[in-house]
């Protein structure tokens, strides 16, 4: 799937702008399904090795990671994010949506629960490599490199939600919850 960026306009009181796709209507009646891990997964890479298409959005802030969404349609969206040594976003969900991230420059580390036998898992995620998730999966995502980072993110359908969860010796426990109007 080849992904058109248009033109979008940023809104002065948070960090991210929106852009929406040019993206052809639905050819079935109805709600179509959410798009695979794996075609996210694609979708991500895809616009990595593009740069050129992306790269003079990117902006960096020290109050928190900076982020826009370049494409916005029914079936999925994709997010530019920057993130500075320090930055993370804490152990969060994707309100059941599917996803994928692709790391573009930098370097990143992501925290997962493997389950009892296997415990915390820490994953170094190097510029290159791409993650793909499906509707229950919980993350953190970090910087502990010395520079910064940029990555590209796709979710289908589109987020709706996103739960924020702390890690206590029992597991995860579920903190807050944000919908779109806090993006």
């Amino acid at each position: 799937m080849s992904l058109d960026l248009a033109p979008g306009t940023a809104d002065p009181t948070t960090s991210a702008a929106t852009t929406t796709a040019v993206v052809a209507p639905a050819t079935t009646g109805g709600a179509r399904a959410p798009l695979t891990p794996n075609v996210l997964r694609g979708i991500v890479r895809e616009l990595a090795e593009q740069p050129d298409r992306w790269i003079h959005h990117v902006r960096l802030s020290t109050d928190e990671r900076w982020y826009r969404r370049l494409v916005a349609d029914e079936e999925h969206e994709v997010w530019l994010i920057s993130w500075l040594p320090g930055q993370s976003t804490g152990f969060h969900d994707h309100g059941g949506s599917r996803g994928a991230f692709t790391v573009a420059l930098g370097e990143l580390e992501e925290l997962s629960l493997g389950g009892p036998e296997q415990g915390l898992l820490i994953r170094r995620v190097p510029a290159g490599t791409t993650r793909a998730f499906g509707p229950e999966y919980v993350h953190d995502v970090r910087n502990t490199a010395s520079g910064p980072a940029v990555t590209l993110h796709a979710y289908s359908p589109p987020l709706s939600s996103m739960a924020h969860y702390d890690l206590r010796a029992g597991g995860l426990v579920r903190t807050s919850q944000e919908g779109p109007e806090q993006w």
